[in-house]
């Protein structure tokens, strides 16, 4: 049975609003599109293909959908690794307003929270999640993730979308590997580790 994965960047805050670039989403007004963008480095890179070889399928929000669609299906290099991941395997697309989509392999997920389940059935490694923030609070609030993979930047917002929400289930994580890049982002993939635990000094 898969694991549900997610990996995300976020700023020092927890912003994870529009990483790669100004119009990426503009909602709420938001301006800082693209804050990720003079951190990338080696590493990070490194990191990211070391994620996407563990994939048998991708689980997304509508609008990161369409942002990877505009792009992956362009990168035709064999052996770019992550678009021929993004390319060849299933993508499954968790949309209220959208039924067709014209990326191949790509399958509608109305609910996610019933049907993530019975998804895991299908595959033997990892349904991974990428970005898709409206998405992944459904899926945090449903305490549906197996293994967070959280890229922190050096950079603080002060405003924008945020990866853990008020309706975040109260648990224990438990970090399993983190390492830092050149630039300094920290990468740090926690584990569900059981309910949360409380105690006093």
């Amino acid at each position: 049975m898969a694991e549900l994965t997610i990996t995300t960047f976020l700023t020092l805050d927890g912003v994870m609003q529009a990483p790669g670039g100004p119009d990426e989403d503009r909602r709420g007004g938001f301006r800082y599109g693209g804050w990720l963008v003079p951190h990338a480095d080696e590493g990070m890179g490194t990191a990211i293909v070391e994620i996407f070889s563990k994939a048998d399928a991708f689980l997304l929000g509508r609008r990161t959908y369409d942002i990877f669609a505009d792009y992956w299906p362009k990168v035709t290099d064999p052996k770019d690794p992550v678009a021929t991941a993004l390319n060849s395997l299933p993508k499954f697309v968790a949309s209220h307003s959208r039924s067709a989509f014209d990326w191949e392999g790509t399958s509608l997920i109305r609910d996610a929270r019933h049907e993530v389940p019975r998804l895991k059935e299908r595959f033997p490694r990892e349904i991974q999640v990428h970005g898709s923030c409206g998405l992944a609070q459904t899926l945090i609030e449903a305490d549906l993730i197996d293994e967070y993979r959280i890229f922190t930047f050096p950079v603080l917002l002060g405003s924008g979308k945020r990866l853990f929400g008020s309706g975040t289930v109260p648990v224990t994580l438990k970090l399993v590997d983190s390492r830092t890049t050149e630039k300094g982002t920290v990468i740090s993939v926690y584990r569900r580790a059981g309910k949360l635990e409380t105690g006093t000094f």
